[in-house]
């Protein structure tokens, strides 16, 4: 609130104080694979927790699209049902009441009549719902019927917004097999919605601990200094999972561990980490960086000793056997298709020069971990023999991303006794313990900023484009290389990813 914000102004539409969450005003959103397992766990709960939070208008609307032959009825008990199972927030029945009140499904399929039908629905609450013409459309489905959805929305005139109104499409990733097909993909999508209209959803983008990453550089005097070629070694950015594939074998294989998760949130993570600080915290500068970043990056070669890739194997997740990838109902057990994937990038800039980047993401690792850290340099002199410092690593700086969020800072210090002896010790600073406020989930922030027009946590098609850019060719050189290398489940990857490192006399760090 300002100095000169009446005390009467409801602080929650007070828009011009960014540390109060805003509600959104007249609007509605429609899901395509509203029966699908993303809105299921994680769109219905989030769209429930919003109106839980009062964020959400009193009249919005939620309307479901799909080929079942639900009546209204149908519709809100298939919502209900994935509210109470997967909500963060209390249930309580009057705001459920009111959100079961907009919530209409329409029976279709991505032909005319159904988009026709769409189109009436959507003209109906307008008139009885109040969303005045402000629409989003969420695209939980394939890449390959975007076309086929963006056509029906521009050929029922459902992508046209009047002059005081918007219309907004949401997309899941993946945002492309490769470069190639990332900008036939993007140009499908533009040919209908502007640019300033698309928000593609990167849902590690949402997470607090991300967002803190920019808070944790340009907030503090600490860190800006020492970050850059000078001090900083080399940077580690981890995403690991402890689970298989899990069902998803047929989405999964022709993707694999690089697409689902380099090319996106890992990639994103690094720019977020090199970029420079932004002229203001607004959308355009934000992405503006970002992109400067990604246009300084590419991969370090040999990429035979670069990158590294493979394939878990049957083995134990802690005490429990599990099979191999191979095993996995619905995989081709022919397939080369990575489960693992590492590699070194490189950004051309004063700030970064000769630092790698060592990006790494599989299935069936040690345990769940989502981290970045920084890792710092020697210190150029030590007063200190060998063996009063055998115990003494590098300094570090790591973002847990999840499930810990928090920030760890690792250094040396004095081994308390007579004999001076220096060893690593960790300061660490825990979410859960340094506040009392819960986070929200990242599918609630990012839904919000698109009912606000809020697209700083949002990559553009040039980010998208830029990220195949850098990745494109080590998926090139790994698909001439045959069948991966097999790791055992519950280990931390092929031997050939720390050869990757141990090659610079670099080791992983183990989270």
């Amino acid at each position: 609130m300002t100095a000169t914000t009446p005390d009467w102004v409801n602080p929650l539409r007070a828009a011009d104080d960014k540390r109060l969450p805003q509600i959104a005003g007249p609007s509605g959103m429609v899901i395509f694979g509203v029966t699908g397992d993303l809105a299921r766990r994680k769109l219905l709960p989030a769209i429930y927790d919003l109106a839980n939070r009062g964020l959400l208008p009193a009249g919005f609307t939620l309307v479901g699209f799909g080929r079942r032959t639900w009546s209204k009825q149908d519709f809100e008990d298939y919502v209900r049902e994935a509210v109470e199972a997967g909500a963060r927030t209390k249930f309580r029945e009057h705001v459920w009441e009111r959100l079961a009140e907009g919530a209409h499904f329409v029976e279709g399929n991505f032909d005319e009549a159904g988009f026709d039908r769409l189109a009436a629905t959507l003209a109906e609450m307008d008139t009885t719902r109040g969303t005045a013409g402000n629409w989003a459309f969420y695209l939980s489905v394939p890449p390959d019927y975007f076309s086929d959805v963006c056509h029906q929305l521009q050929r029922s005139g459902l992508a046209e917004a009047g002059e005081d109104s918007w219309r907004r499409v949401i997309i899941e990733k993946p945002f492309g097999h490769d470069q190639e097909t990332a900008r036939e993909l993007n140009q499908v999508v533009n040919a209908v919605f502007p640019e300033k209209a698309v928000f593609r959803i990167d849902h590690y983008l949402g997470k607090e601990t991300v967002q803190n990453i920019l808070a944790l550089r340009f907030a503090n005097q600490l860190f800006d200094p020492l970050w850059n070629s000078h001090y900083v070694d080399h940077v580690q950015i981890t995403m690991a999972e402890d689970i298989g594939l899990g069902g998803r074998a047929g989405y999964y294989d022709g993707i694999g561990a690089a697409r689902d998760v380099i090319q996106n949130h890992l990639i994103q993570l690094l720019a977020l980490i090199a970029m420079e600080e932004p002229v203001a915290f607004e959308p355009t500068e934000l992405q503006a960086e970002k992109v400067k970043v990604l246009r300084a990056t590419s991969p370090v070669y040999p990429l035979n000793k670069t990158t590294a890739r493979g394939q878990y194997t049957a083995g134990w997740q802690g005490s429990q056997p599990v099979i191999g990838l191979r095993e996995e109902e619905g995989f081709d057990p022919e397939s080369t298709t990575e489960t693992y994937a590492a590699c070194t990038l490189q950004i051309h800039s004063r700030r970064w020069a000769g630092v790698p980047f060592y990006l790494r993401t599989g299935k069936r690792l040690g345990r769940r971990v989502t981290e970045i850290a920084v890792v710092f340099k020697e210190a150029p002199h030590q007063p200190f023999t060998q063996s009063q410092r055998t115990s003494l690593g590098q300094n570090a700086v790591v973002i847990r991303v999840q499930p810990d969020e928090g920030v760890l800072m690792r250094f040396g210090s004095k081994v308390p006794g007579s004999a001076m002896e220096v060893r690593d010790v960790n300061m660490d600073f825990s979410y859960a313990e340094a506040f009392t406020e819960e986070s929200p989930e990242a599918y609630e922030r990012l839904i919000l900023d698109v009912l606000l027009d809020e697209p700083s946590l949002f990559p553009t098609n040039e980010e998208v484009e830029l990220s195949w850019e850098i990745l494109d060719p080590i998926l090139d050189y790994w698909a001439a290389q045959g069948r991966p290398d097999g790791y055992r489940a519950g280990t931390w990857g092929p031997a050939s990813a720390d050869r990757m490192l141990e090659r610079t006399g670099r080791t992983w760090r183990r989270p």
